[in-house]
């Protein structure tokens, strides 16, 4: 399945479709989304997955991730979270983290991120910060300004 980088606006479409249909078009739309590389998987040139990464210097954030409905269970999202997560580590975060829906944890730690102590509710569902800490490799390491206690 082809993955590659997609418009904002491609992104936002595919996110009021899957995640918020019944609000206005500018609830999925996130101030900084033009920071972001907004990355989709086609099927039968269909965009189905989509996937928005911010990188702020060693640390990601990756947001918005939904795949259509009827695309779902097939593992079109997995192959477009191991490519995203993947596309970080290369560039060379030290920690990814998402705002995972809290009844999602067990999908998100198949791609070795953990529950963080952090949670919240947004629009009436709860979340937990999971996060993802890559080790040190050797061309960053002259570069680490981590504190450990």
């Amino acid at each position: 399945m082809p993955i590659q980088q997609i418009s904002k606006e491609q992104a936002w479409q595919l996110r009021h479709e899957v995640m918020w249909p019944n609000r206005e078009l500018d609830y999925v739309q996130l101030k900084n989304d033009d920071q972001g590389a907004h990355y989709g998987l086609f099927v039968d040139r269909q965009l189905v997955s989509v996937l928005s990464l911010f990188i702020d210097n060693n640390e990601a954030q990756f947001r918005k991730f939904a795949t259509l409905a009827h695309q779902q269970g097939q593992g079109y999202g997995s192959q477009l979270l191991a490519y995203v997560m993947q596309q970080a580590e290369q560039a060379g975060v030290r920690r990814i983290y998402c705002n995972a829906r809290t009844e999602k944890t067990g999908f998100y730690s198949k791609f070795g991120l953990r529950p963080t102590v952090d949670s919240f509710v947004r629009g009436g569902k709860s979340y937990v910060i999971m996060e993802r800490v890559y080790a040190a490799s050797s061309s960053t390491s002259h570069h680490d300004s981590s504190s450990e206690a």
